[in-house]
């Protein structure tokens, strides 16, 4: 008998940090060493009642003309009465609430929602929704959703302090602050939310429709291929991969799949898509078969060392910068392909330093990490030279100055400026030591920017963010932890 839908389902997806291999993992021939975060995007998925009818029982096949509701083409005013809703909420922020009707396609084309009122669009969760709802509606025996209720809550480290969660009120809550503000004006920390949202939505909504939760491990490669279809439609690109992966997966060294997996799926609602997103999330296309590498899933650092990160209260636009990057590599293929040789060579050194450490602590009983710490200095070296050819902030001044400044500090191994770089938190490999962190705060509650910044960056308060490493990806959750919230 297949599993009936729980009325409540809590899961949570990991943020991350590219340690090395930023850009490269844009081309298979590289890879790139990525963490996953104790910081994660949480989503409770409850079932506020049973809809008012069931469509056409069978195959997706057999459903391709069965409306499910709303206000599009074709819909009767009973069906509207009748139409199931989703109601999304994001309660950290100031007015973060999208409501949703659901309408079933013509042809195939899968299940489409729609935003309700005039608020700002979220593409991450529309999009999501749209496609986790297709595949739930082609696999599940029942096509009737009935009516959602859909709480995100972020970890505080995801978004700058504002006064609000700076406030005695906001911190008594504990894990998750209450931002004031609206969604739109937060200032993302640059740990990687969109991929985390867009994993725990899908798979908090794909096991409380179709699975149990004990489930999830054994279909993790199933929401995996969901989650990249739906971050990289959201997107409006074809991405690399690699944040998605890590929320699924946990810490890995990651090689990307090919671009051709998703570009044949089309949009939601075109004629067929619901059998091509199947065939995507089912690994069934026997001519574009998943070709994903991730290897050492739930990598550890070694023993006596931690990472940090640390908001500097500005950010970067990524996807331009890859692109002006691309365009660079593609313009001067000879000078970027043997830059990139020298980054990957350099990377795989210091990825097998950091697995041999964790995997023989023995080795190291003086905890020395002094070989980290060459190999950290010497990708930046190379990432300098590639802000410098391709004009590019990947690693722009102010952020040179701050890294180079933290060096000086006694226990600190090496710091980047992780992923595409720019002027999102900086990473650091650290001695796992109190006083480091109480060297670093110090440092922090004086530090200024002295230098002009080539690119006109500036950086403001620097802060240490409670966000520690992390092995584990998508997990379960209790629904204790939401009260309050949800």
């Amino acid at each position: 008998m297949p599993p009936q839908p729980s009325s409540v389902t809590a899961l949570s997806a990991p943020g991350k940090v590219l340690l090395t291999g930023g850009y490269l993992v844009l081309d298979r021939s590289y890879t790139g060493t990525v963490f996953a975060l104790d910081a994660r995007i949480h989503v409770v998925v409850q079932q506020l009642r049973r809809g008012h009818r069931r469509g056409p029982s069978g195959s997706g096949a057999d459903t391709k003309t069965a409306a499910l509701g709303g206000e599009p083409q074709g819909v009767s005013s009973e069906d509207q009465e009748a139409a199931d809703t989703i109601v999304v909420r994001s309660p950290q922020f100031v007015d973060a609430v999208w409501e949703y009707g659901v309408q079933r396609c013509e042809n195939g084309g899968g299940v489409k929602v729609f935003q309700k009122g005039n608020r700002p669009r979220n593409l991450f969760v529309e999009t999501s929704l749209s496609y986790a709802l297709t595949y739930i509606s082609y696999v599940a025996d029942s096509k009737d959703f009935g009516s959602l209720s859909v709480t995100i809550l972020a970890d505080n480290d995801y978004y700058s302090e504002t006064a609000t969660s700076r406030g005695p009120a906001s911190r008594a809550r504990g894990r998750f602050a209450n931002f004031g503000v609206p969604l739109q004006e937060a200032h993302k920390t640059g740990l990687g939310s969109s991929a985390a949202l867009v994993t725990a939505l899908v798979s908090a909504l794909v096991i409380h429709r179709t699975m149990q939760a004990d489930d999830l491990g054994a279909g993790r490669d199933k929401l995996h291929n969901l989650a990249q279809a739906a971050h990289c439609a959201a997107q409006g690109k074809v991405g690399s991969g690699f944040d998605v992966a890590t929320a699924v997966y946990g810490s890995c060294l990651y090689r990307r799949f090919s671009p051709a997996i998703l570009a044949c799926v089309g949009d939601v609602g075109t004629d067929g898509f619901e059998e091509r997103l199947f065939a995507v999330v089912e690994d069934a296309d026997p001519k574009h078969p998943w070709d994903t590498e991730c290897v050492d899933f739930g990598m550890q650092l070694p023993r006596g060392m931690q990472m940090v990160l640390c908001d500097v209260e500005c950010g970067s636009q990524t996807p331009s910068m890859v692109k002006k990057v691309l365009e660079w590599r593609n313009a001067n293929r000879k000078d970027a392909d043997l830059l990139w040789g020298k980054l990957q060579n350099n990377n795989e050194r210091l990825r097998q330093e950091l697995k041999r450490l964790a995997q023989h602590p023995g080795s190291n009983p003086d905890g020395d990490f002094s070989g980290i710490r060459s190999s950290i200095q010497r990708t930046r070296e190379y990432i300098r030279t590639l802000t410098q050819e391709t004009q590019v902030p990947i690693e722009p001044s102010v952020q040179t100055e701050l890294l180079d400044n933290l060096m000086e500090i006694e226990g600190v191994i090496g710091g980047v400026v992780p992923g595409a770089g720019g002027y999102d938190a900086i990473a650091l490999l650290i001695r796992d030591d109190p006083t480091v962190i109480a060297r670093l705060n110090e440092r922090f509650a004086n530090y200024s920017s002295t230098v002009e910044d080539d690119f006109g960056g500036k950086i403001g308060n620097v802060r240490l963010l409670g966000v520690r490493h992390g092995s584990e990806g998508v997990k379960n959750e209790i629904l204790e932890q939401y009260a309050g919230w949800v």
